[in-house]
């Protein structure tokens, strides 16, 4: 665990200066509606896979050799289907050899913990768009993901251990704002702290309002959960200040560290 304590400071500056006690109101929640022209950005080149990835918080890249297979099609409809998702194709040696491609597949690159998830030619040989969409909603994690019982399996498929969650409704007043704060302290923690939101107004959201113990009446809250242990703490956003914040990521955080010295020891006893 690399969480320092001037890193806790500054998520507290900014998570204080941006999450206010929710404001209802009657707003519609905004959708766009799907694209039906978007395709995948066609890599003719290893600088512009490169490009693409590194601007993309998720970049989903088809590397296939032959592009008369039948996942090349399916490929091709997950660009329309995923509006929040970089897509790119290519066929070009240059490219799969840089990425070490022997064999057509499928790769998810991602920003917020910096993996890279592959399907490879066994993978995909049986691959339907059923399959790959769910592939690519449950892998679909972002600065700040928002939660759904499917992208719940892809919080619980990463190496980060840490979550924290903003849990209130995203017809608030104050939701872009608060989303843009949440956003920028996410960035902070690139690869120890997963952002996510729950919007407090979804009826099946509720389970996760319960586990946490938290009433609609504490919303919206802060919840800090660390998945190998199950432990967890919230914080009411109502209640926040600089050092009640600071005080619930460190406390958090030096309970984490004593179990990890702990398990360590206790390791280095066996060992004798």
């Amino acid at each position: 665990m690399k969480i320092t304590r001037s890193r806790c400071l500054i998520l507290s500056f900014v998570l204080v200066c941006g999450l206010v006690p929710e404001v209802t109101a009657d707003v519609e929640e905004a959708t766009d509606g799907l694209s039906t022209t978007q395709e995948p950005i066609w890599l003719t080149d290893v600088p512009a896979t490169v490009e693409l990835i590194a601007a993309a918080e998720v970049a989903v890249i088809g590397f296939f050799q032959d592009l008369e297979i039948p996942i090349v099609s399916v490929f091709r409809s997950m660009a329309r289907q995923f509006q929040d998702v970089s897509f790119g194709i290519s066929n070009h040696s240059e490219v799969l050899t840089h990425y070490n491609v022997t064999s057509s597949s499928i790769c998810l690159f991602r920003l917020v913990d910096d993996q890279q998830l592959h399907l490879n030619a066994e993978d995909i040989e049986n691959l339907d768009a059923a399959k790959l969409s769910r592939f690519i909603h449950m892998n679909n994690l972002h600065w700040v993901t928002e939660y759904s019982p499917m992208i719940a399996a892809g919080l619980f498929n990463t190496m980060v251990q840490t979550h924290l969650l903003l849990m209130m409704k995203k017809t608030s007043p104050e939701y872009e704002e608060s989303m843009r704060r949440y956003r920028e302290a996410a960035k902070l923690f690139q690869g120890q702290i997963l952002f996510v939101l729950v919007d407090s107004s979804k009826r099946e959201n509720g389970k996760v309002m319960s586990y946490f113990k938290l009433k609609e009446s504490q919303l919206p809250a802060l919840a800090i959960y660390e998945s190998v242990d199950d432990k967890w703490d919230t914080l009411p956003i109502a209640e926040v200040t600089v050092e009640k914040v600071q005080g619930f990521c460190e406390g958090f955080l030096k309970g984490l560290l004593q179990r990890d010295h702990e398990a360590e020891g206790d390791s280095g006893k066996e060992e004798l």
